[in-house]
């Protein structure tokens, strides 16, 4: 057997700090520490208080699971909760997210975690599934995958080479963000999926264009919907912190009438 030895929590936040583009000078004075110090700490030659450690990995927006592993390194117990979703101590978390997402209705939304894994979604968001391949909607669903697969929605996005660049871009952008490998995995699948249409390197937007519109074609018409990312405010519990709403807004006025006249179908 291979035993891996724990690294050290000074090599691991002087990592936070290069992945994100900031000086020891810059941190330090960010975080009110001198550069001397910070040099040690990131060197080993000094142990890093678990206050310290917060306060360096608050400035450097690391999240909140990676702070309990830092907190782990430097030889502390982990500072945040990891609460499934169905502990009585997040019923008020679960009642907030049913509320949105029964808000939302009659449009989709849903509600994924760090992973891009479907936790729930309100009744709508079936007008995307509807010709879906049974496998991928079985536990745990993938989001991402489900977009991009060619069994999934990818055939019915009428701009899918333009959707699937702002999506590989917005992945490619949290894995390098989290350092997750899990990510980075997720990233290099989606990459492998065909697309038979251009993908622009960088998002162009026209000249009325403010966000990356998703076009699907749904039973002869062609929809367009705007997507919006919401999570919650300064969480404490690494499960909620990780969690986010996707809610979909149709752009044009055949979006609306669908979408209102599907309120009147029965449910499946």
């Amino acid at each position: 057997m291979t035993t891996v030895e724990p690294r050290p929590v000074g090599a691991l936040l002087r990592e936070w700090r290069q992945r994100r583009r900031l000086s020891q000078l810059q941190l330090s004075i960010d975080a009110d520490i001198s550069t001397r110090h910070l040099s040690f700490v990131e060197t080993g030659r000094s142990k890093p208080t678990k206050e310290m450690i917060l306060r360096l990995s608050e400035h450097l927006d690391v999240p909140l699971r990676e702070r309990n592993q830092l907190l782990l390194a430097g030889g502390y117990a982990p500072a945040y909760p990891a609460s499934g979703l169905d502990a009585p101590e997040l019923g008020a978390v679960r009642a907030a997210l049913r509320q949105v997402l029964a808000g939302h209705e009659p449009h989709p939304a849903l509600v994924v975690d760090r992973a891009w894994r479907l936790v729930d979604s309100n009744a709508s968001i079936r007008l995307f599934l509807e010709e879906v391949a049974p496998d991928l909607l079985e536990p745990p669903v993938n989001v991402l995958r489900l977009s991009l697969h060619p069994r999934g929605m990818a055939p019915n996005i009428a701009n899918l080479g333009e959707w699937r660049a702002h999506i590989l871009g917005r992945l490619r952008r949290q894995a390098a963000a989290t350092a997750d490998p899990e990510l980075a995995e997720l990233l290099a699948e989606l990459r492998d999926y065909p697309c038979d249409q251009p993908e622009p390197e960088v998002e162009l937007p026209g000249a009325s264009d403010v966000v990356v519109p998703l076009r699907f074609r749904h039973r002869g018409r062609e929809l367009a919907f705007l997507s919006m990312t919401a999570v919650f405010g300064t969480p404490l519990d690494v499960t909620v912190a990780e969690l986010a709403i996707e809610s979909f807004f149709p752009a044009d006025q055949t979006t609306v009438d669908t979408l209102r006249d599907r309120t009147g179908e029965p449910s499946s």
